[in-house]
């Protein structure tokens, strides 16, 4: 037996009153994400450990089965071990936004896509810049980069930028679990600096040139150090398995797992996605693995942009350039492959952050009869047979 997850980042919402109080998974045109739901068993899933804030890093964890709340190491340990970055042992570890302040606000946690391009001259100048104050920047994909803090100590809150559109910066600046916090002091001075820095930059003149939001700040969030564990062998007894992401994040979590990650070229997180390429990937990875993570993070964007015909346009794309070849490759396979389809958490655009709701899940197994539920989305599944799961229940469900 083999397999496959499926995990389309961010693909449930919420009812939108312009709909008739429908969600883009109700609106889309989607007959392969249907078809799978009318050979299948549904139901919810409680992703995001109660008490645990809603981000794609403790969703996905928590899917596959690590515990976040124990294994969790911070975002930026994730990523870093994506990027393979050694992290030195008196460092604290960031995922660091590119982001765009305006008037004293956040507004942007993307900086509009920033391009690669643009985004490897900025992280040059802030390396420039700030070397000398302990702190050094590694480059990720557009706006998600990495920031390593010399004598950094964790205990400091630092806001998700994705989590506070358009709201003041001084609330969101990062603070310290004691008085006198060293660390937050230093964020806050760094944030701070890099505004005056950035702001003047070649990159964002011409962008503000453009029209376009500039790239005028960094934000770092998400502090940690390395710590142990678990591999997907050891947690779930699968031998082989590969991970298929745009995303650093997940292929972090690939990374500490012992899976291997698979590049497809034109993967870029965004609407623009190579659908295909990570079809074709992880149809020929299930010829190698017994596991396959295939992870599709577009909706997730369209959420936070707050987009509600851009995240329809998005399911029905994942469903036709995606599913559709996917599912076919499946269907030509020599042995059985068993397959689960779902968001890791919300994304409402109404809200244009997370939520910690229950998300919709499809389970096929051979031999396994389907229930009831024939068209997929958050409200359909409430009648499935598998009822409310949580934590690593699915995949439980999957490999049982």
């Amino acid at each position: 037996m083999k397999y496959i997850v499926v995990l389309a980042d961010g693909m449930a919402d919420l009812p939108i009153p312009e709909w008739n109080n429908k969600t883009p998974l109700m609106m889309a045109r989607k007959p392969v994400m249907d078809h799978l739901c009318s050979i299948a068993q549904t139901g919810l899933l409680q992703s995001v450990p109660e008490g645990m804030h809603p981000g794609s890093e403790i969703a996905n964890m928590s899917i596959l089965g690590f515990d976040p709340r124990k294994y969790f190491p911070g975002r930026g340990v994730l990523e870093a071990a994506a990027l393979k970055i050694p992290v030195r042992p008196d460092e604290l570890v960031f995922r660091c936004n590119l982001v765009t302040v305006e008037n004293g606000k956040l507004m942007n946690h993307s900086a509009g896509h920033i391009s690669n391009e643009e985004a490897e001259e900025l992280i040059q100048s802030l390396n420039d810049e700030f070397i000398k104050d302990g702190a050094r920047f590694y480059q990720g994909v557009s706006y998600r980069n990495l920031m390593m803090l010399q004598g950094g100590e964790g205990d400091v809150i630092c806001r998700p930028p994705h989590d506070h559109p358009g709201e003041e910066m001084a609330r969101l600046l990062p603070e310290g679990t004691k008085v006198g916090n060293q660390t937050a002091e230093t964020l806050i001075s760094l944030i701070k600096r890099s505004i005056k820095l950035l702001d003047k930059h070649p990159v964002n003149v011409a962008r503000k040139k453009k029209g376009l939001p500039p790239a005028n700040a960094i934000w770092p969030w998400s502090p940690g150090k390395p710590g142990g564990f678990p591999t997907f062998k050891e947690r779930w007894g699968i031998h082989s398995g590969a991970v298929i992401s745009a995303v650093d994040l997940i292929r972090g979590i690939g990374s500490l797992a012992g899976l291997d990650n698979i590049y497809v070229e034109g993967a870029t997180g965004l609407f623009d996605t190579n659908y295909e390429g990570k079809a074709a990937a992880a149809v020929s990875a299930l010829k190698k693995v017994d596991f396959v993570f295939l992870h599709v993070e577009a909706a997730d964007e369209a959420g936070h942009e707050g987009d509600k015909e851009l995240k329809k346009r998005v399911v029905e794309d994942f469903d036709h350039r995606l599913l559709k070849p996917l599912w076919e490759g499946i269907k030509n396979m020599e042995g059985e492959v068993s397959l689960a389809l779902l968001p890791d958490h919300p994304t409402p655009c109404a809200l244009r952050t997370h939520t910690s709701d229950p998300v919709p899940f499809l389970l096929i197994k051979p031999g396994e009869k389907p229930d009831s539920v024939s068209v997929f989305d958050e409200f359909s599944v409430k009648n499935g047979s598998l009822g409310l799961l949580k934590d690593g229940e699915v995949l439980q469900k999957l490999f049982s």
